[in-house]
């Protein structure tokens, strides 16, 4: 075996690509293999594209924590390097005088996470959205949004320049403890093709079948994978909008909101639908589904103008009618296996969240070796 590093990533999503930046700035020897033709194939590429403030998630969790921490790195990032963004703010809309008192609530948990953001009454949400009818709204001034694939672009020329690699078509078969540290194999190869000191497992909604072909790893410390499909539907012609518009928030996702690419695309999404197995197939024969959810606060809206966009598939923790699971960086201290590191469950604020997640990841490469 002539190949040796320091690290291997396994998944080239942008969990793995913000983790191999970070790991490379430091000197870390760094290997990142993906089983696809190019990097951020699934989750990554199929989301909303929104930099969220971290207005949702309970108090010090890892979600709050790292989303908070991720969005200024990521506006840092993206005005230093030239990717394409927009911090446009977001509303998150009550339709109805009860639900107001949920975005009070909301608005104390956003202060409780360090998320700036504000409640407005109608008169002034009339003056910055006019064509959404609401009982009240949440201002969140910080939420963006970002091309994603620039984005990961980035991450991957910098971790590059730093001497880091990605070996994409490289599929991962079994993880072998060799020594102080690992050896790899894949697809088509009779030997391990790679030793490693250490692997760090960033597969995505593939994270818990990686972990399974680990020497030493029990499957009492694989968490169940639960998938949650959301589809995208696009708006003909341009909206009245010129921030993101919410509702609040549903079990299961964010609801059916507004967004915008970068080029000013309207984009309605993502509904919640929980699926066995991955499937990107977007059925909008009838999309009253979407129509009904934006009407509710937009009245206007014309179901005629919505066609298919795509869809995306969200690596949850937890499943229907079961309370929502924070993201899970599950170390050495937690699994008993030395030298590697799993990520599970890193879906929604994940984009934002990237950078942070890279830099816990790499200080516990750090702080071991």
């Amino acid at each position: 075996m002539n190949n040796s590093v320091d690290v291997v990533i396994i998944g080239a999503g942008v969990i793995g690509l913000a983790t191999g930046r970070e790991l490379a700035r430091k000197g870390v020897d760094t290997l990142i293999l993906d089983g696809e033709p190019v990097f951020g194939s699934w989750t990554s590429s199929r989301n909303s594209e929104v930099i969220h403030a971290g207005l949702y998630y309970e108090s010090q969790s890892l979600k709050a924590r790292t989303c908070v921490r991720g969005r200024d790195l990521l506006y840092a990032f993206c005005n230093a390097r030239g990717v394409p963004h927009r911090q446009c703010g977001k509303l998150v809309v009550a339709v109805n005088d009860a639900q107001v008192q949920e975005l009070e609530q909301l608005s104390r948990l956003a202060h409780a996470n360090g998320a700036d953001s504000r409640l407005i009454d109608i008169q002034e949400l009339r003056r910055l959205e006019p064509a959404v009818r609401a009982a009240g709204a949440l201002f969140s001034p910080n939420t963006g949004i970002i091309d994603s694939h620039a984005y990961m672009q980035a991450l991957l020329g910098e971790a590059e320049t730093y001497g880091a690699r990605l070996v994409c078509r490289t599929q991962v078969t079994r993880i072998r403890q060799s020594g102080q540290g690992w050896n790899v194999s894949i697809a088509g190869e009779t030997e391990p093709v790679v030793h490693a000191s250490w692997v760090i497992n960033s597969a995505g909604l593939f994270a818990q079948n990686v972990s399974r072909t680990v020497e030493g790893m029990s499957e009492q410390h694989i968490p169940r994978l639960r998938l949650a499909k959301g589809s995208y539907c696009t708006y003909a012609g341009r909206t009245p909008f010129g921030r993101l518009i919410y509702p609040l928030p549903e079990h299961g996702g964010l609801g059916v909101h507004l967004t915008f690419d970068m080029g000013g695309q309207a984009r309605f999404g993502p509904d919640v639908k929980w699926v066995d197995s991955i499937d990107y197939s977007i059925d909008l024969a009838d999309p009253s589904r979407f129509t009904e959810a934006v009407r509710r606060w937009w009245p206007e809206v014309n179901a005629d103008h919505m066609s298919p966009g795509y869809a995306g598939v969200r690596p949850k923790l937890s499943g229907p009618g079961e309370s929502a699971v924070d993201f899970k960086i599950a170390t050495p201290a937690q699994h008993g296996v030395a030298r590697f590191v799993a990520l599970y469950g890193v879906e929604s604020p994940g984009l934002t969240a990237s950078m942070a997640i890279a830099e816990i990841v790499a200080k516990e490469v750090g702080d071991a070796s």
